[in-house]
């Protein structure tokens, strides 16, 4: 198996070499920094990828999301915050360690659960599972009926939840009960890919805009012609595309790259965003206008561990859709799997939930899935662990500035609204 560690620290990076190439079964390969990785790594020279989070110009984080879930990672890390360890779990990340408290034992079995999942998964055609849920929650029904209302017309609506919440879902159900339904449902990820690329995503290029552009090309806007556009993780658009996509919601057209003619468009607008849009907008990172705009109705969507009434129904779907196709068997959950899965915290929501019930599917040896097959308990420990150290950290911060917030703030490099929200969350304030 070809492992890839990718850390700046020489002393841990030479460390993780020296302990892992005792394994005969492990190939080592190592960089110093996540430019080098990117440049290095193939498909054919990778397996999983090691990854410290704080690293210069390119961090663990911003590394993976550059990969686009291509390879299986772990993460190792000195500091991070909570919402970094989950960044790492959101992209699918299913183990991360403390550099402080890293064993090696335990390293090396992650790995080869990754080893093995991988395995099982090669013996089978690739299929595509299906991450699809059913709104069938109690807590869901109050937000259904805002949900039903809002499709019967043409407002714009804005999708608010932490990140795997299932907000996409909530955008399909929107427009699969308009008028609108049986005509295109554009979805884009504004987080996914860098500015220049976005821009003639959204609106398309004429021939010659730019070195590549050898013939016209339709955005997505045109694509979504008479039916709905949904604009993922809107709160991480950049500014500057901001008042063209305020010009194409006022006047219902837009410009392609290069081009000089208008074209009318006809779509319905749903977004969403994990962010903290009113603080983006204070800090000047989002137009006000534009948020007014697209936040004709706002539809807040609760975390996972808010909806306890969805979880084993989700997992139960997931599981014998996974065992299906990787042909596990007839697999359940044991009572105490059961019981696991209600006291997990779910950081990572219904997206943390389904990976979990796919690894735990296909690694589990008899019919009944076990609470250790999970793995949960030393994920509860890490993320504890993670808002321990985040506690620590601030506090340390907090009382060295004589607990003058402003300062605290300037120390850490962390918006002021932020920082107190943090503080009143982890019982600092």
């Amino acid at each position: 198996m070809n492992v890839v560690i990718v850390d700046d620290d020489i002393n841990i990076r030479k460390s993780l070499e020296l302990s892992l190439s005792e394994y005969d079964e492990f190939n080592i390969k190592s960089y110093k920094n996540a430019t080098d990785a990117l440049k290095g790594i193939k498909d054919d020279n990778c397996d999983i990828i090691i990854t410290d989070i704080n690293m210069p110009n390119i961090n663990g984080i911003d590394f993976l999301k550059k990969l686009d879930g291509k390879y299986e990672a772990i993460i190792i890390t000195g500091y991070a915050s909570l919402g970094v360890a989950l960044d790492a779990i959101r992209l699918g990340v299913k183990d991360f360690f403390i550099k402080t408290e890293l064993d090696i034992d335990l390293l090396v079995q992650a790995i080869k659960r990754t080893q093995k999942e991988k395995k099982i998964k090669s013996k089978v055609k690739p299929t595509k599972i299906n991450n699809e849920i059913n709104l069938d929650g109690k807590n869901l029904d109050s937000i259904k009926n805002i949900a039903l209302k809002s499709a019967k017309s043409d407002v714009n609506v804005l999708l608010l939840g932490e990140s795997g919440v299932g907000k996409e879902v909530f955008a399909k159900f929107i427009h699969n009960h308009s008028a609108r339904s049986n005509e295109p449902f554009v979805a884009i990820n504004m987080a996914a890919l860098p500015e220049n690329l976005l821009e003639s995503e959204l609106f398309g290029y004429e021939k010659g805009a730019f070195t590549d552009a050898t013939q016209a090309k339709m955005g997505l806007f045109e694509l979504a012609n008479k039916g709905s556009i949904f604009l993922d993780e809107i709160g991480d658009m950049p500014i500057a595309l901001q008042a063209k996509l305020l010009r194409a919601i006022q006047e219902k057209e837009i410009t392609r790259l290069g081009g000089t003619k208008s074209i009318k468009i006809n779509v319905r607008f749903i977004s969403a965003t994990n962010a903290n849009i009113y603080e983006k907008m204070q800090d000047h990172q989002f137009r006000e206008d534009l948020f007014y705009r697209l936040q004709t109705i706002i539809i807040e969507i609760p975390p996972l561990r808010e909806r306890q009434d969805e979880i084993i129904n989700i997992a139960n779907s997931h599981l014998k859709e996974v065992a299906n196709i990787y042909q596990c068997g007839d697999k359940k959950l044991s009572n105490e799997a059961i019981e696991a899965l209600l006291s997990y915290k779910w950081p990572g929501n219904i997206r943390e939930l389904l990976s979990i019930i796919e690894r735990a599917t296909i690694l589990s040896e008899g019919k009944y899935i076990t609470k250790d097959d999970l793995f949960l308990e030393s994920r509860n420990k890490k993320v504890s662990k993670f808002e321990d150290l985040e506690r620590e950290y601030i506090k340390e911060a907090y009382f060295a500035n004589n607990k003058n917030l402003e300062q605290t703030a300037d120390m850490l490099g962390m918006n002021i609204n932020i920082l107190k929200h943090k503080m009143i969350k982890l019982k600092i304030l």
